[in-house]
């Protein structure tokens, strides 16, 4: 049965968009319809009221959710739980993203993604390892200890993942692998992504030549840019590597982030959450690898005061562009159709015929005010 929906504003994935109205068939987009034809027309239109109807959401850092972070014991249910906590928050695709961990660790996290690919988890759209191939003097909240260059026997492990999952990412330092190896990766499917890395502007250029897409949560875990030093940031600033970002308030400043977003806006820049346990819950703390992760203020730390993740959903992330003066219809992009362009998911991030129906109601203020996943509306959302 087609049902329609409508709403003050309707993002496509590119433009906002008035007197239209979505068709929804089963779990696709069957049309976007003309608002007054549709209802000459005796369709039931379904009119969500003011705000915005746009794209389900698309995470592709996401470390952990509901209570639980991605890593050792992981499972189908484990990614099915974290899938399903950032459903409620608006996140209807993400890549579940195991930071630094040990070998065994890293093969069990793969083993539960193939899994949870053949049992068809909804929301899961592959996954994310952050590490252990870093810079062991960029390692922020990852464990140094754990970081290590990558090995031949590492490169077959992901060569042979990616074949199994629905999107392979792996943020890696220049410094801890080579350009041959990168190649390779691209060459199996792998989405590379540089970052956690102090290396120099010419490193940079060099692994995007050499086939990585992307950088991870740009600013945070990078060398600085100098003037005579640009460094990752630089080099991510002037190349065409696309961009994940956390618009917090915390982690990119003000002036940061607006000079990101004139850099590489209108398509290369998108956000990402860095969800870690606590999203979604009231938790005021949890465990990562041993060392008790703090939660006050809006921030996520270390003991020590090491930032740790973010505590904040995408939905918090539109909200404070628009605080920024923001184009509405380019936050939502970059928070729907580019992450979704950047590891290859076309049936997500846009409402066009054929795409998932993965949809998302914002209030004017940007909460969040309703999700469908599949088609089915989900009852209970988090804060």
């Amino acid at each position: 049965m087609t049902e329609a929906f409508t709403a003050g504003q309707v993002f496509d994935g590119r433009a906002l968009r008035t007197g239209v109205a979505v068709a929804v068939d089963g779990p696709e987009i069957a049309a976007l319809l003309d608002l007054a034809e549709a209802r000459a027309q005796g369709v039931a239109v379904r009119d969500l009221g003011a705000g915005i109807l746009a794209p389900g959401l698309v995470d592709l850092q996401v470390n952990g959710g509901d209570g639980v972070m991605l890593g050792a014991g992981a499972d189908a249910r484990m990614l099915e739980r974290i899938c399903a906590a950032h459903a409620r928050l608006g996140a209807t695709l993400i890549l579940p993203t195991l930071i630094t961990d040990r070998p065994e660790v890293t093969v069990q996290v793969i083993e539960a993604g193939m899994a949870a690919t053949r049992a068809g988890i909804a929301g899961f759209g592959g996954l994310h390892l952050e590490g252990p191939h870093l810079d062991p003097g960029r390692a922020g909240a990852h464990d140094p200890a754990l970081i290590r260059p990558m090995s031949d026997s590492d490169l077959a492990l992901l060569e042979r993942a990616t074949a199994c999952l629905p999107a392979l990412m792996v943020t890696v330092a220049p410094e801890a692998v080579s350009r041959a190896q990168i190649a390779r990766l691209v060459a199996a499917g792998v989405v590379v992504s540089l970052g956690h890395s102090g290396c120099s502007a010419e490193a940079a250029h060099a692994a995007s030549a050499a086939g990585a897409t992307c950088a991870t949560h740009l600013f945070n875990a990078m060398g600085p840019l100098a003037a005579r030093a640009p460094g990752l940031v630089g080099a991510v600033l002037t190349g065409p590597l696309r961009a994940g970002i956390i618009a917090d308030g915390v982690h990119v400043a003000e002036d940061a982030l607006r000079v990101a977003l004139a850099m590489k806006a209108p398509d290369a820049l998108f956000l990402v959450s860095d969800a870690m346990a606590v999203a979604g819950t009231a938790a005021d703390a949890f465990d990562l690898g041993g060392r008790r992760v703090l939660r006050r203020d809006g921030r996520l730390t270390l003991e020590d005061g090491t930032l740790a993740g973010a505590d904040i959903s995408l939905p918090q992330s539109l909200a404070h562009l628009a605080r920024l003066g923001v184009d509405p219809a380019l936050a939502l992009a970059m928070a729907s159709r580019i992450p979704a362009e950047v590891i290859g998911a076309p049936a997500s991030g846009r409402l066009t015929p054929g795409a998932r129906a993965d949809l998302v109601h914002l209030a004017p203020d940007w909460t969040l005010r309703g999700v469908w996943q599949g088609g089915a509306r989900i009852a209970r959302l988090s804060a």
